[in-house]
């Protein structure tokens, strides 16, 4: 059992808790929870850090079981004191189980395959989102959780977007960040190009949008521009889009929250009255 917390392990931890540029490095990220580490792909883990005082509360059949499957897979299985749990730990009430994980990697054109297949087949409309320089953590974990509930076939974001391992983005996500696939993009343009040439229109939600959001057909399948939650969509790529799109909105407010609006666009492309 660890019970330093000047363990090197221990400190290892800690700065990819905290540093996105040692997560970049070591190509992995950090869970924490009982639910995130069941429902994480057991190919993904690396490592199990369990805290001792908290261990037998989680220990039922599930969790001994998946506990076995992971050691099996290779995954490092570490118990550590409570004290030094709570140093690793990003939250304010440490469950007690903390995970490394490997990042996965996505095939783009398998991905857009997928979609148009699926559209043939079971007549789902494609539908993704478009994410330009998001900075909020919690925002960006909303988006995903609620990508996963509405759908979604990918998600597309700029460089300048947070890090999606950030731990605030991860608790976020409630678990939807192991089943939506993403891509960090240089820019949005070539991506947008791409949804063009396969027949998915690529809407944003702009001041100028002559039509409401609830009047668009979507059914050739729909790509949302979403901007930074400041500044909004860039000119430049908010003129890529093809359609600008309104929000009807009441006061004085000239935007919503950009999760908030990702939301209701992607909900009712998808679950839309035809």
């Amino acid at each position: 059992m660890i019970s330093s917390v000047g363990n090197p392990k221990v400190k290892r931890i800690v700065s990819l808790q905290s540093r996105g540029r040692e997560r970049e490095k070591e190509k992995v990220f950090v869970t924490e929870g009982k639910k995130m580490f069941m429902e994480a792909p057991v190919s993904w883990i690396r490592e199990i850090y369990l805290a001792q005082d908290k261990r037998e509360r989680m220990e039922d059949g599930d969790f001994l079981e998946r506990l076995r499957v992971c050691k099996e897979g290779g995954a490092v299985l570490e118990t550590v004191s409570g004290e030094v749990f709570a140093k690793m730990s990003d939250t304010m009430a440490p469950q007690g189980i903390l995970c490394v994980l490997g990042r996965p990697r996505f095939d783009r054109e398998r991905i857009l395959e997928k979609a148009l297949r699926q559209k043939e087949e079971k007549d789902r409309p494609p539908l993704f989102l478009l994410l330009e320089d998001i900075q909020d953590p919690g925002n960006l974990g909303t988006m995903i959780r609620t990508a996963e509930g509405a759908g979604a076939d990918a998600l597309f974001m700029t460089g300048g977007t947070v890090d999606i391992y950030n731990p605030k983005t991860i608790r976020a996500t409630m678990g939807s960040l192991y089943r939506v696939p993403f891509f960090y993009v240089d820019g949005l343009k070539e991506t947008i190009e791409l949804l063009r040439q396969r027949g998915i229109t690529v809407y944003a939600a702009h001041l100028k949008g002559e039509k409401f959001y609830q009047e668009m057909d979507y059914a050739g399948g729909s790509a949302f521009l979403i901007g930074n939650e400041a500044r909004g969509l860039r000119q430049e790529t908010a003129e890529c889009a093809d359609c600008f799109l309104r929000i009807p909105m009441e006061g004085e407010l000239e935007s919503l929250n950009a999760a908030v609006a990702a939301a209701l666009l992607m909900y009712q492309s998808r679950f839309e009255k035809k």
